[in-house]
């Protein structure tokens, strides 16, 4: 009984574990394709992704803007800005009736692309209320996919 477990410990010890160089290879070179087949396409959906979501924040401090509105007559103005969803405006003219935060954190949110949204009020497109929007991706006017302005009034 012995000789046997010897026997399979041996033969276990003497066949090699290691991989060839070649097998590496092979590994490496599927691993790089299956890389250049799903990378394109798994940013594709990040950009989705931030376009999705400065779409839903836009709609998010839409909301809150209109609470602002509902307990002080009026949108915050350009100068106060979308800090008036978070502290009081101490820039005329003054809330009556301020009730806020109306925002669940404490400060504005950036736009998935890390750079504060545009506020203007009253807007120049809505002209009796505001216009919010980000520039996208490219930070610039205008654009396709994900470089495209997202705004409150679309």
């Amino acid at each position: 009984m012995d000789r046997s477990i010897g026997k399979k410990i041996g033969a276990i010890g003497a066949s090699s574990d290691a991989f060839t160089l070649i097998e590496l290879t092979v590994v490496i070179v599927i691993l790089a394709v299956l890389a250049g087949l799903v990378g394109p396409r798994l940013f594709q959906n990040v950009s989705k992704a931030k376009v999705n979501a400065a779409r839903t924040q836009i709609e998010l401090l839409g909301v809150a803007l209109d609470q602002y509105r509902l307990d002080n007559d009026g949108y915050p103005t350009t100068e106060q800005g979308l800090n008036a969803l978070v502290r009081e405006p101490e820039v005329p003219p003054l809330p009556p009736h301020w009730g806020g935060p109306y925002l669940r954190k404490l400060e504005v949110p950036l736009d998935p692309w890390e750079r504060p949204y545009h506020y203007i009020s009253p807007g120049e497109v809505n002209l009796d209320s505001y216009d919010l929007y980000t520039l996208g991706h490219d930070g610039e006017e205008g654009g396709e996919d994900e470089d495209q302005d997202i705004a409150s009034w679309e």
